[in-house]
């Protein structure tokens, strides 16, 4: 059995948001290194690195205070009536909940997910996508499961034509290029792709035709595991250093010379990146179930997804989409033009050594390491799977669903939620509308994994149960 939980570590909303990039050697091989369990980085490095992502604002703002505040009145009838008659400190965590944005924990006046200025700029970070909650609580890396950002920006774009203001490019590129279908999901890897496209692979701006691309939603991974992987992407295309890191700057207002210029602060955000380590359970674990799990897990499992414990190994394996079935979609989109772009690039050379490896034709997914993986619900690269007991159940995984509240599901580890028959479009509230998942719309598939269905109802309870100690 192998687990995939695509939840891998692509990065910020922007990093995952790229699709071409840099580096002299191309290597068309599929076989790749074993990632190590480095040293966590000193922690002056890494904090810097937190505070970069959350004070400095490298991309153009995307709202204003002004704007935020404002929002209220483009909510639907129910909802707007109730923030009319309420405080503005709680018409706050209604939008806050609306767009599942959290507050940051070292400074609880401000929002997790964007860097708020002093004079009430608001720009997206990549918190944004890889700052979720988990037991209701903010946890900085953990994949945002809530995030509304393609209902924001249409609010947003909404409320600034009431109030007079001017769009951003997110704003009018919403209208072209969607966010996310489905709330927690993104679409940035077509943004990435989109942007590169204007550059050289020196990073100058180039005029070039309109392209099309392949639009398809991803699952933010979990950031907790950067520091095991030697790659990054759901097929591991890329050789992970702290350029690749900087891709989502990539808009027309920055130059060259603002990457080269900020190389020192992604320095540290990779140093920030690599500390992180993920949350332990706090439900209640049946010991002796859980031993029995190590022991099917380490049979079926681990050659793919690795050993756990004092022992911890992880292969950094890619597996043959024909062997492990799930959504193609996101391979087939990559192009291996962008690919080999990407490897010639200024990204692929991390300054860290002359050259890196770029796998410009991969065949498959990386199957990630699955420490934490309990707290990175949904599963698979597109989220289509709720919780671990359907991906452990192939056969029982829902056509539709829609998380019911933001608890933790402890009997099936991962999202509360419930099955439906269809999305009702006849849903006025986008919110609503998006929270539901459909996995038979395009790149949305559920399908594959199919590995544990050869284990009996025990084995697979058992190996649910280890998988909360990870």
């Amino acid at each position: 059995m192998r687990l995939i939980n695509c939840c891998l570590p692509v990065l910020c909303i922007a990093v995952a948001c790229i699709v071409m990039g840099t580096v002299p050697s191309v290597a068309e091989t599929t076989s790749f290194g074993k990632g190590d369990i480095t040293e966590r980085p000193t922690s002056e490095a890494a904090d810097r690195g937190y505070r970069v992502l959350t004070d400095k604002a490298v991309l153009s703002s995307d709202f204003t205070q002004e704007v935020f505040d404002n929002l209220w009145r483009c909510w639907p009838e129910a909802l707007r009536k109730k923030a009319q008659t309420v405080s503005k400190d709680e018409r706050r965590e209604m939008a806050f909940s609306r767009y599942g944005l959290t507050s940051r924990q070292d400074d609880p006046e401000k929002p997790l997910q964007y860097v708020v200025d002093s004079d009430g700029n608001w720009t997206m970070n990549c918190f944004s996508c890889h700052g979720g909650t988990v037991y209701g609580k903010p946890f900085a890396g953990a994949p945002n499961n809530r995030f509304a950002l393609q209902t924001l920006t249409e609010e947003i774009r909404r409320t600034k034509f009431k109030l007079g203001k001017s769009f951003s490019r997110m704003d009018v590129g919403s209208l072209i290029i969607p966010l996310g279908t489905t709330n927690g999901t993104t679409n940035a890897v077509v943004f990435g792709m989109g942007l590169m496209s204007q550059r050289d692979e020196n990073l100058n701006i180039v005029a070039s035709a309109p392209r099309q691309f392949v639009h398809h939603d991803m699952d933010a991974p979990a950031w907790w595991n950067f520091h095991k992987k030697p790659t990054i992407y759901i097929d591991g295309f890329a050789e992970k250093g702290h350029r690749g890191l900087m891709q989502f700057m990539m808009i027309p207002e920055n130059g060259r010379d603002f990457f080269i210029n900020h190389e020192d602060d992604f320095r540290d955000v990779y140093a920030y990146i690599s500390s992180l380590r993920p949350p332990k359970y706090e439900g209640t674990v049946d010991v002796v179930l859980a031993e029995q799990g190590r022991a099917v897990f380490d049979q079926k499992c681990a050659e793919c997804h690795g050993n756990y414990g004092n022992t911890s190994s992880y292969p950094n394996r890619r597996i043959p989409i024909k062997d492990i079935g799930t959504d193609p979609v996101r391979l087939t989109a990559l192009e291996v033009e962008g690919r080999q772009k990407y490897a010639r690039s200024w990204f692929a050379h991390a300054n860290e050594k002359d050259e890196q490896t770029t796998v410009v034709d991969p065949d498959g997914y990386v199957a990630p390491a699955l420490d934490g993986v309990w707290a990175s619900a949904p599963y698979l690269h597109n989220g289509s799977v709720p919780t671990l007991w359907h991906l452990l159940n192939p056969s029982e995984r829902p056509e539709v669903w829609r998380p019911v509240n933001e608890e933790f599901d402890d009997k099936k580890v991962g999202l509360t939620v419930k099955v439906e028959q269809k999305i009702p479009f006849t849903e006025l509230d986008p919110v609503i509308r998006r929270s539901y998942f459909d996995t038979r719309r395009f790149g949305k598939s559920n399908a594959g994994h199919d590995y544990p269905a050869e284990l009996s109802d025990v084995q697979r309870r058992a190996v649910l149960e280890y998988l909360k100690t990870l």
